[in-house]
């Protein structure tokens, strides 16, 4: 597939692995829950602080931070009284800022880079560090924690679980 949309506008969602789409899904709560009209960057980020898988894990607790906290702090910073507190939004294109769908499509291409054929929930962390436009990295720099640490912790992270993923042996 070369893109990451079906032709209908619904995210083809057979791209994602089994944890990235429950990320997703929780994006979309998330947005849902903070009265956003669309699913932006932070709610993405929101999704993968409340489903962390272990690469994400791992990244936490290089940053010593608490991601339950750290979701809670996000919710709280990005709600919004803007929107019907239930509001429909689903995982298509019409709903999804233009940043989420930049932001999908370089984690497609990421994982592909990595020879895998989903995308996971660090390809879409990974991706959501490097965009220089994120929201969610201005927040991090606002209290001294540079997008460029924030990616070397998410690579160093992710890099301990693929090795110990393809050795079949646990990298703790």
């Amino acid at each position: 597939m070369d893109d990451v949309f079906e032709n209908n506008g619904k995210l083809y969602l057979p791209l994602f692995s089994p944890d990235a789409l429950v990320v997703l899904s929780e994006s979309v709560r998330h947005a849902v829950a903070t009265r956003s009209d669309n699913i932006r960057t932070p709610h993405l980020f929101m999704g993968l602080l409340s489903f962390p898988d272990s690469g994400v894990i791992a990244w936490g607790q290089s940053l010593n931070a608490d991601l339950n906290q750290l979701s809670v702090q996000f919710q709280e910073l990005f709600h919004q009284d803007k929107t019907p507190e239930h509001a429909k939004l689903f995982l298509h294109r019409e709903f999804l800022s233009d940043q989420v769908i930049e932001l999908i499509r370089d984690a497609k291409d990421r994982s592909s880079i990595h020879a895998r054929k989903t995308v996971t929930p660090m390809d879409l962390l990974i991706s959501l560090l490097t965009d220089s436009d994120s929201v969610v990295i201005d927040c991090f720099q606002r209290i001294g924690i540079t997008a460029a640490k924030l990616t070397e912790y998410a690579v160093l992270a992710e890099c301990r679980f693929s090795v110990s993923d393809d050795s079949g042996m646990d990298a703790a």
